[in-house]
């Protein structure tokens, strides 16, 4: 997020406090910059209309919206397709994964001053009008806003169901917080404070050490319900596999618990 000076008076800025809030929605003040960052992998079916539809979302509130896409090593057109809908595009040469695209896309929003970064999925799982909503949410620019789905309500594959409650439940035990929804990808995230706990994993699992660490460190974690799509079918692309990247979490998991200080 990136505000107009013009508009009003910025959100207050408070210490980094350990809490657990849920479901404080508020809306904020017109004329707001909402910064997103789309991780991009072979997407280029979706990631076009994403861009779009985060464009007309926020200025549907009076916002505008400045949106990063990390090209994440796509092999089709998804690289021409950012490009075309005039984003600011980030290239890795290579497919490195989730984690090493959030970490560019929060690199590239530090240097230009942004306070606080939207995450959003480049396969359209998040209606823009949600994303809008979390970068809109009246909670101090210094806390981490989790989106927590009804997975059931909104169609997920049972697998994912079972994945997604595997992760909360190591998650919740490792960080002694209650934690609803460890793996949904529509986040906000405090810039500057995320990239200081300087979570280092490539993969999916870079969400969860990233919330592990900032439990650890304190920040306020705020779970906010959210509305998410699920395609049916052959029209659902996804490139996390509910077997072997949860695993891949729970190992960084516990590595992670070695790493911090006691």
């Amino acid at each position: 997020m990136r505000r107009d000076p013009s508009k009003g008076p910025t959100q207050s800025t408070v210490g980094c406090l350990l809490a657990i809030v849920i479901g404080r929605s508020v809306a904020m003040w017109p004329g707001m910059e909402l910064c997103f960052v789309v991780p991009a992998f072979n997407a280029e079916a979706s990631v076009g209309r994403v861009i779009a539809d985060l464009t007309q979302a926020a200025q549907a509130v009076n916002d505008s919206a400045r949106i990063w896409v990390v090209d994440d090593g796509s092999t089709d057109g998804t690289c021409t397709a950012a490009r075309h809908a005039n984003v600011e595009l980030i290239r890795l040469r290579s497919n490195r994964g989730k984690g090493a695209a959030l970490r560019a896309g929060l690199h590239a929003a530090s240097r230009a001053g942004v306070v606080t970064l939207v995450s959003v999925d480049a396969d359209g799982q998040h209606p823009a009008e949600e994303a809008v909503r979390i970068a809109r949410l009246s909670v101090p620019d210094t806390s981490l806003i989790l989106g927590v789905r009804d997975l059931i309500r909104d169609g997920a594959p049972r697998a994912n169901q079972l994945s997604n409650a595997f992760s909360n439940s190591v998650l919740s035990l490792f960080t002694r917080q209650r934690l609803l929804d460890t793996q949904c990808g529509l986040r906000r995230y405090p810039v500057e404070a995320t990239l200081q706990l300087n979570a280092r994993d490539d993969g999916y699992a870079f969400e969860s050490e990233v919330l592990m660490r900032a439990c650890h460190a304190g920040l306020v974690i705020v779970q906010e319900p959210v509305r998410v799509i699920y395609p049916q079918g052959a029209a659902r692309v996804s490139h996390f596999h509910v077997r072997r990247d949860p695993a891949k979490i729970v190992f960084r998991v516990v590595r992670t618990l070695l790493e911090l200080p006691r």
